[in-house]
């Protein structure tokens, strides 16, 4: 056998079911050969973000892997492994090389040499006796340490040799977990309990260490409320007495009155990387911040005590520790439970009108308000796109279980919705897998509907079509108003028809009710939908960070 051949029994050997592609490479054959899934995408781009959407929300016990061509198909690959490394989602990319005498050669393109400002790690294969070592390196680096994605170039004319190892030699690597000082985690509660007003910050990390549990029973044991960043939400239950709610550049009200009055603020599975799509941290606020990743601490913040190491052991430690300093007790919830519920109560009241609205076209609030109704979230996982979406569903729509909604975006690629629900129902084939995108991001990966439909795997996409990108209302007033710039047409419906999907085109609140539940039973006979919502060009967001 050759090294791609050698290369698809290895992912066989790490228990890889499915590999996303576009639109060649040898190692496409050698998988479908070893009964791994090659699923073909409309674009490099969207293959990546299918990989994307099934690592994150699979916890690192599984992860997407991608094959595309050499050159152009690397290139292409480019935007997707950006929003994976900013997102720190462990991904494999295997892209294709040219010929060894080639790689020095202008303008070859040479992924090992353009791509490590976007991954955690890559290498290129350059003698056949190296693959073991370096597939091994690959996935350790996937399930070790600070996530990102991993790339591997392929060199054509190496990996079309004979491999001289066998797949015995291949052994997967292990998990390797990390635990806080004991001195740190006690200094750390320390200080949360003699807080006045101590606030749970929740990242992702909380996620992808399965640690939900652990913080849902040390919110509880302390009565400290719980904030959940947007690729967090979903960490906590957000029915819960002590939840917030999430942010990304916009949140909640209660979410916004506890961090401009906490003192003290622990941050857990968190980098704690500023941004515009994330909440802010006061100056003054004493921060406790945990991460896996060393360069995390206290890289955008003043942090006072830093807990390197794994979300779930990390709680657990401070859990056992809590128990100690509070002598067995449970501290009273009463009094932070009812600032929560007054300050939700008011912030509800300002939006109420445009959650209920029934206006034509449809009022984008009121369009995330069905959809938080309609939905059984205990078996949905819903997500937004880049923009207006995002900033607007985020508040509002209600996480439950872990999962069940996917918050994305330190970079923030229009079109991202789709191909991550397509990755994301790979992962959980018994969920509804719902986006929600504007139309200028279905401009971007609208096509993958296609896909979905011929890879069976069956997604619901709703659009805002609202004829224009709604994030800027008031931007470019002249070039809008003389060249139309910004404005976009079409039967989005229709579109998805010719497709293979199925469409229904929206007017009314009623129309939307009955084109959601409607497109639960279609998913589940195995038919992709997509909603055309004729929506307005709404403006106004929630607790502007």
């Amino acid at each position: 056998m050759d090294c791609n051949q050698f290369i698809a029994e290895i992912l066989k050997k790490e228990g890889v079911e499915w590999i996303a592609c576009f639109p060649s490479n040898p190692l496409i054959e050698a998988v479908a050969q070893q009964g791994i899934r090659p699923i073909a995408f409309r674009h490099e781009r969207g293959a990546v973000m299918a990989a994307d959407g099934f690592s994150r929300t699979s916890d690192r016990k599984r992860f997407g892997i991608v094959a595309v061509q050499s050159q152009a198909g690397a290139e292409n690959a480019l935007g997707g492994v950006a929003q994976a490394y900013a997102d720190n989602i462990p991904i494999l990319i295997l892209p294709g090389g040219v010929s060894l005498s080639e790689l020095a050669v202008q303008p070859n393109y040479s992924v090992s040499q353009n791509y490590p400002g976007v991954v955690k790690r890559v290498e290129a294969i350059y003698r056949p006796e190296q693959v073991v070592a370096v597939m091994r390196r690959a996935f350790s680096a996937l399930r070790n340490g600070s996530p990102g994605p991993v790339a591997v170039e392929l060199i054509a004319d190496v990996c079309a040799m004979q491999a001289t190892q066998h797949i015995d030699q291949y052994l997967p690597p292990p998990t390797v977990k990390q635990r806080p000082d004991s001195l740190d985690i006690r200094d750390a509660v320390q200080a949360l309990l003699g807080a006045t007003r101590p606030l749970l910050w929740a990242g992702a990390g909380v996620l992808a260490a399965e640690a939900t549990s652990e913080l849902k029973d040390l919110a509880e044991l302390a009565a400290i409320p719980v904030f959940t960043t947007m690729p967090g939400k979903s960490a906590f239950d957000e029915r819960h007495a002590l939840a917030l709610g999430a942010g990304a550049g916009t949140t909640t009200g209660p979410a916004h009155y506890r961090l401009q009055h906490c003192d003290v603020l622990i941050a857990v599975g968190s980098s704690l990387t500023r941004s515009p799509y994330a909440q802010s941290i006061r100056s003054d606020v004493f921060i406790i911040q945990n991460s896996n990743n060393p360069d995390d601490i206290g890289k955008d913040e003043d942090v006072r005590i830093g807990l390197v190491g794994d979300a779930r052991l990390t709680l657990q430690a401070l859990i056992e520790e809590v128990k100690v300093q509070l002598g067995g007790d449970m501290r009273d919830k009463t009094e932070v439970v009812r600032e929560i519920q007054d300050n939700r109560k008011k912030w509800f009241d300002q939006w109420k009108p445009l959650l209920e609205s029934d206006s034509e076209p449809l009022n984008t609030y009121r369009v995330i308000k069905e959809i938080d109704s309609v939905l059984d979230h205990e078996n949905s996982i819903v997500t937004h796109d880049a923009g207006a979406p995002r900033d607007s569903i985020v508040p509002f729509y209600t996480a439950t279980t872990p999962h069940s909604y996917v918050g994305w975006g330190k970079t923030t690629h229009l079109g991202f919705g789709i191909p991550l629900m397509i990755g994301a129902k790979l992962a959980h084939p018994e969920r509804f897998c719902l986006n929600l995108m504007g139309d200028g991001a279905f401009g971007m990966s609208g096509t993958d509907i296609e896909t979905a439909v011929r890879a069976e795997v069956p997604i619901t996409t709703v659009v805002l079509n609202n004829g224009g990108m709604s994030t800027y209302p008031g931007g470019f007033p002249t070039a809008r108003k003389q060249y139309g710039v910004s404005a976009m047409y079409g039967n989005y419906a229709q579109i998805a028809e010719g497709m293979g999907a199925v469409g229904f085109v929206v007017e009314s609140p009623r129309e939307l009710i009955d084109a959601l539940k409607s497109a639960q039973h279609l998913n589940k006979d195995g038919k992709t939908v997509l909603v055309d919502v004729h929506s307005n060009m709404e403006s106004r967001r929630s607790r502007w960070n």
